[in-house]
């Protein structure tokens, strides 16, 4: 209807305080306006302003938006009805292969594209040592991968996270088939759309 109003939790970083902010972000399809309001202090952060360098299109949970200058996560829709209205549409996740899967990256990139993924963004990264030893032992392929429900569907294509289980329990998982052990695994998934967020080719 024309009174539609769309909201969602989003995260700013706050690098002063090195903490991530929460509002709720509130989006009015018919003005294209927005309001904000910060959840932790119980105020208003932005009154009601059009804003036409955002669209419906950019707002759903795991994507990247800006907003005067502010780069938000979109984390979790805010209320039921948005659930509801957006809730089948399209999620981000980060899909990370790690180095002992590495050298099948090929056969790893047509079973995520046959599972109905589109990779946005890909990139061979060396990540810090400040993560597992193993995953630091080598180069990493890190993905963002997106489809309706991303985060749950690429949990489900990559299995039990030791891969003698996921041998026996999802033989046709990622992880059963590429994967040697609980570490040596293949690949990661985030558990949740907030962590999706957060990755690390979300900068």
């Amino acid at each position: 209807s024309q009174d539609d109003r769309f909201a969602f939790t989003a995260e700013w970083y706050d690098p002063n305080a090195s903490l991530f902010r929460r509002y709720e972000l509130l989006y009015y399809p018919k003005d294209g306006s927005v309001e904000m309001y910060d959840v932790k202090n119980h105020r208003t952060f932005l009154k009601r302003t059009k804003y036409e360098s955002l669209h419906l299109e950019d707002l759903f949970v795991g994507n990247k938006i800006t907003v005067f200058s502010r780069h938000l996560s979109i984390v979790d829709y805010g209320d039921q009805y948005t659930a509801r209205k957006l809730g089948s549409r399209k999620e981000r996740t980060l899909a990370l292969i790690k180095p002992d899967a590495t050298p099948k990256i090929g056969e790893l990139v047509d079973i995520i594209i046959n599972a109905g993924f589109t990779i946005t963004k890909a990139k061979m990264m060396v990540l810090s040592s400040e993560l597992l030893q193993f995953i630091t032992s080598g180069p990493v392929v890190a993905m963002e991968i997106l489809r309706d429900d991303a985060v749950c569907k690429w949990k489900t294509l990559l299995g039990p996270a030791n891969s003698a289980v996921a041998r026996t329990d999802e033989p046709n998982s990622i992880r059963a088939n590429f994967g040697h052990d609980g570490i040596r695994n293949a690949a990661h998934g985030p558990d949740s759309v907030a962590s999706a967020a957060r990755s690390p080719l979300r900068e």
